[in-house]
């Protein structure tokens, strides 16, 4: 953890303009500094720079902050890195608090790893370079079997391993054992990394007489690397990877990110391919939102890599199908961390390595985009090439795809997918909504969604953390650009309403605190026929646990500000009496609510104490309806209305959320003097507005969407 004294020697030591300089074209008008803005695309420059205030302001998409956050943001960096960019680029040595013995081995350990790793990669370069062999054999490779500029080879760190035998002539050049031994790195580092092994007592490099493909972390150090063998020899491995160390976990690495990230968070997408020559194409033809598996199969943690960027992921297959069938497990594990998938399937004997080398950037941009496909549809053309007269393979096929809707977390999105789906197979959508609830609580009594909930919340608990330690300077996750909402999402992102109290939304909001205050900790359970909560049977789920988990979900935070406190106030005061009181008595769902509704009613805000009695204290008519009514006791009820509850709330925020775009419509169509919209099929290049008012018509289409699905599942659970 670096220290404060340092933090505040570096904040004072930096001058913005000299940092955003590094990245960016400024030019002065008048006190400060403008240029078109490195985070989205755009023609006219609506970036400044303040060198007087020491922050920077993008106009057009909102970015904003301090030379620290730039950093952060443009090299995607968490905080203490940033600080330490800063910190070499200024001089300034770094002072970092006292850490245990065991800490300060195991950190210089993993340095010293990294120290070896990144001079075997300079090593390698410079043999592919300045080696006959390497020249003669690595390099023709490169440039003409794959076609990469010296360019592209020198960013990419691209190397050749000696043979350590004679070549043409030229006496045998020096392998890496020797030259590492001799410039004072220790074997034990030169073993654990797996650059090396012994045998007979020496050590010999395990990438010898292979091209080289060095892997960097998310920082941009090489952590460990890739050989390719060029011999014909068909007993020889084609490829050899470094092992798990210390510094390099193969699940949790992907090939390429390092060089990427900026760009699939500006881009908001990644290109999601197989091998290194994959990815070291497509950004030589000017595509870098691409990141490689590195030919193993796509793990959960990868997908968190990427996730840190974008939700947005389109997976590129080449034409082997027996290969793609193999790989829909991969599309399986994308939609269960949340991401949007699409599909595109390359024109047969392609991949994306020769695509992209006989295809110019603009050619390969326009062929990904027709040819995106959603993942039912993808799916649904691979499987069902021999179903049409076998009804047998046609139910294994719906039972497929329902399994694949099945492990989305989100519900919405859940439900656009079996909406779009029972149109596709023509079926009805209350089957297939069953038969997703079913497949669903399946799993859940299997463990897996138990599991899931156990590590979700594990991870939001060291985010908290993490969030803490960023306070103290200590490395806290990267300083990931932000992203727009997904589609499923309802809260439209950046287009999401200020939070202050909105007349649309203020009597949804009043009603799901009124359920959160009064019945919080008492349990819901649903039928199977309800669509919401088709699992919690099983997992057993509180109301408060329910209406938090729904707005969560979407993104969602009450508008009205005293709703809101009351909201956030609520759990650390039930977690605080859980801790005086944690019998099985205290737990008790009457006694706990009651403890925590008198805990809000003797509130030492006033204003808190007034709303609470205000919403909990129901004002009853005298007429024949409430009379009958009031003879049902509320808690029976709660199964039905806190889920329509949830559900109104989230119809009338899209609704508010339309309005507002359909506002914002109309301010740049006046601004642009009322501009006709281009067709969909018009690929001229639009003007700023017209490309604005695109964008809104889809968000707005997406809204809709979203729309009909709320209603629908109100007219299911009323």
């Amino acid at each position: 953890m670096i220290d404060r004294a340092t933090v505040e020697k570096i904040l004072d030591a930096t001058e913005i303009v000299d940092v955003i300089s590094d990245f960016v074209t400024l030019k002065r008008r008048g006190a400060n500094y403008i240029a078109c803005c490195p985070f989205h695309n755009e023609k006219t420059p609506s970036f400044s720079v303040s060198p007087s205030k020491g922050i920077f302001k993008c106009f057009g998409c909102g970015k904003a902050g301090s030379a620290v956050t730039f950093i952060m943001e443009h090299e995607q960096m968490t905080y203490p890195e940033a600080l330490k960019y800063l910190a070499r680029k200024y001089g300034i040595e770094v002072h970092e608090q006292e850490e245990s013995a065991e800490d300060t081995a195991d950190r210089l350990k993993r340095e010293s790893m990294i120290a070896v790793s990144e001079f075997a990669s300079r090593f390698y370069a410079d043999a592919l370079f300045n080696t006959s062999e390497g020249h003669s054999v690595g390099l023709s490779y490169f440039r003409q079997k794959r076609g990469f500029s010296d360019e592209t080879i020198r960013r990419f760190g691209l190397g050749w391993s000696p043979s350590g035998r004679a070549f043409a002539g030229e006496p045998a050049a020096e392998t890496l054992p020797g030259a590492a031994l001799h410039s004072g790195y220790k074997k034990e580092y030169l073993l654990s990394t797996g650059l090396c092994y012994e045998y007979g007592g020496e050590l010999v490099d395990k990438f010898r007489e292979r091209v080289i493909f060095p892997i960097h972390s998310l920082s941009g150090r090489v952590i460990a690397f890739g050989g390719r063998t060029l011999r014909e020899d068909k007993t020889v491995a084609k490829y050899l990877n470094s092992p798990e160390s210390d510094i390099y976990h193969k699940s949790r690495s992907l090939y390429g990110i390092y060089f990427a990230k900026s760009a699939i968070a500006r881009e908001q997408k990644c290109y999601l391919v197989e091998g290194y020559t994959d990815v070291i194409s497509m950004h030589q033809a000017g595509i870098e939102n691409v990141a490689a598996s590195s030919g193993t199969s796509l793990t959960t943690d990868q997908i968190r890599l990427i996730k840190r960027f974008t939700n947005n992921v389109t997976v590129l297959y080449d034409g082997d199908a027996a290969g793609i069938k193999a790989s829909l497990r991969g599309i399986n594990m994308l939609l269960e961390e949340g991401m949007i998938i699409k599909v595109v399937l390359l024109p047969d004997g392609e991949d994306p390595d020769s695509f992209a080398r006989s295809h110019k950037r603009q050619e390969i941009l326009d062929f990904l985009s027709s040819h995106e496909t959603d993942f039912i549809e993808f799916k649904y053309e691979l499987l069902s090439s021999t179903i049409e007269r076998d009804p047998i393979r046609k139910a294994e096929l719906i039972r497929d795809i329902i399994e694949t809707i099945a492990v989305i977390p989100d519900q919405i999105a859940r439900s656009v997918y079996i909406e779009q789906c029972a149109q596709r197979l023509g079926m009805k959508e209350d089957v297939l909504f069953s038969e997703v609830a079913r497949v669903r609580r399946k799993r859940i009594e299997s463990g897996q969604f138990e599991q899931r909930r156990r590590e979700e919340a594990a991870a939001r608990r060291a985010m908290a953390a993490e969030a803490v330690r960023t306070a103290d300077g200590e490395d806290a996750g990267p300083g990931a650009a932000s992203k727009d909402a997904a589609p499923e999402q309802l809260s439209g992102g950046s287009m999401a309403a200020a939070l202050s109290p909105v007349p649309l939304l203020e009597p949804v909001e009043r009603e799901l605190v009124y359920y959160l205050l009064k019945f919080g900790e008492f349990s819901l359970t649903f039928e199977d026929s309800k669509i919401y909560g088709a699992e919690t049977p099983v997992m057993r789920i509180t109301v408060a646990e329910y209406i938090s988990a729904q707005l969560q979900d979407d993104d969602l935070e009450l508008q009205n500000p005293l709703y809101r406190k009351m909201f956030q106030m609520y759990f650390p005061i039930r977690e605080q009496l859980l801790e005086e009181d944690s019998s099985e008595a205290g737990r008790e769902p009457e006694v706990l609510q009651a403890r925590i509704l008198r805990q809000f009613v003797n509130c030492q805000d006033p204003q808190v104490s007034v709303a609470v009695v205000d919403i909990t204290e129901a004002k009853y008519v005298l007429n024949v309806k409430e009379y009958i009514k009031s003879q049902i006791p509320e808690r029976n009820t709660i199964d039905a209305n806190v889920p329509k509850a949830v559900l109104v709330y989230k119809l009338k925020y899209v609704e508010h959320t339309c309005s507002q775009l359909m506002a914002r419509l109309a301010r740049v169509q006046d601004e642009t003097g009322g501009a006709v919209l281009p067709s969909l099929g018009d690929e001229t290049e639009q003007p700023s507005g017209e490309s604005e008012q695109q964008e809104i018509m889809h968000h707005l289409k997406l809204l809709l969407q979203i729309k009909n699905v709320l209603v629908k599942d109100l007219n299911r659970i009323s």
